[in-house]
């Protein structure tokens, strides 16, 4: 790491990252096969950077890059039903604007117009994994990034997870020293875990389709998480 870092480092070193060729091999083959639809887009397929507000009060973490969503768009959560779910909330919450893409996130892109206002997407994993599973291996590879983004997003009052592996992963890397207890914490969506020096992890059901086709994640729960992100910010 450089003596002096930024977020738009951290951002081109992930865009440039090489460590983990099984997950380069597959993101350039999706990105070279496509997806029917999507048969006419230029697609990404390479490392997703993190998207959203350097001088961001919320820090949310998710998984993975879609394989036809972040994958295809180079977009955090952009370009698929996930993104569709979190861009609202972030919209309803006051923490991102509204572009017009609610009925289509198919077509959201880069050059859409969607701005963040006090948030900060970023993953545990910023390529596009086969099967959406990443190894260990290739979660540890990509750990320094996400250990970067802390370091320099100093403004961060909240960690929202979205998922076990976001907060497990999220775990791994803040320091021993904030942390109420040395054992991993239980996932629960809507759970608070707060940390000695002021700061919050918020839990939430990642909104992928599987939680929110079946009713497992729904709308209210997901605006509810968001709503406690006021108490903090």
């Amino acid at each position: 790491m450089s003596k002096i870092d930024s977020i738009e480092h951290i951002q081109q070193d992930v865009i440039d990252c090489e460590k983990c060729p099984r997950l380069l091999d597959y993101c350039k083959e999706v990105a070279r096969v496509k997806r029917k639809q999507f048969s006419s887009d230029q697609y990404w397929g390479k490392p997703v950077p993190s998207f959203g507000d350097p001088d961001a009060k919320v820090l949310i973490v998710g998984l993975a890059p879609a394989a036809h969503g972040a994958n295809r768009t180079g977009r955090m959560f952009t370009g698929d039903n996930s993104g569709l779910w979190l861009y609202r909330a972030l919209a309803k919450a006051g923490l991102a604007n509204s572009v017009g893409f609610e009925q289509q996130p198919e077509v959201a892109n880069i050059r859409d117009g969607l701005q963040l206002n006090g948030a900060m997407i970023t993953a545990v994993a910023r390529c596009a994994p086969p099967a959406n599973k990443p190894t260990p291996e290739e979660l540890k590879n990509c750990s320094s990034y996400l250990l970067r983004e802390i370091a320099v997003l100093k403004k961060v009052k909240v960690f929202l997870v979205l998922g076990q592996i976001a907060l497990r992963n999220l775990w791994a890397v803040l320091p021993e020293e904030i942390k109420m207890s040395k054992s991993f914490p239980q996932f629960a969506h809507g759970a608070e875990i707060h940390l000695k020096d002021g700061r919050v992890v918020l839990c939430s059901y990642h909104p992928s389709q599987q939680n929110t086709f079946t009713g497992v994640l729904t709308e209210a729960m997901f605006d509810g998480v968001f709503d406690k992100i006021h108490k903090y910010c």
